[in-house]
């Protein structure tokens, strides 16, 4: 993981700007860099600012696999080959919504499930990554 970039999409309940959009954003930088400080990790990702999600989907995109956690997606981590490179998109509390999605889906982004259940969003791309990991190793960064 190289960076962390927070999305502003239409279900997402916090809405932050200004100063406080950027003291939290510092705070989740000092959360990453203790998170990479305890397990040995050396490159701490940066944590963009806040964006809103159709301008970091009209990003162009990076090489590699583009992801969106969807608790009702066809196919699960498992079913996708082994890749080093992954861009994973995850929704606000409630998830994406069908608008988004498709945009998503439009950018490139293929929808997968982690399993039956459906996460929180503080813990979906935690166990998204384990998973990752778990499944096919190292990333690069």
């Amino acid at each position: 993981m190289t960076d962390i970039v927070p999305v502003d999409s239409r279900r997402s309940v916090i809405r932050l700007t200004g100063e406080r959009a950027a003291k939290r954003v510092a705070h989740w930088q000092g959360v990453a860099a203790s998170a990479c400080e305890q397990c040995g990790r050396n490159q701490v990702p940066l944590v963009a600012p806040l964006e809103k999600l159709e301008h970091w989907l009209a990003r162009p995109a990076r090489p590699g696999l583009r992801l969106m956690l969807a608790p009702g997606a066809e196919y699960s981590l498992a079913d996708l080959p082994p890749v080093k490179d992954v861009q994973l998109l995850i929704g606000a509390e409630g998830g994406l919504d069908p608008q988004e999605m498709l945009a998503a889906e439009q950018a490139g982004f293929q929808a997968v499930r982690l399993g039956p259940r459906v996460l929180r969003t503080e813990t979906a791309g935690l166990a998204a990554l384990a998973a990752l990991q778990a499944l096919w190793g190292d990333f690069r960064g």
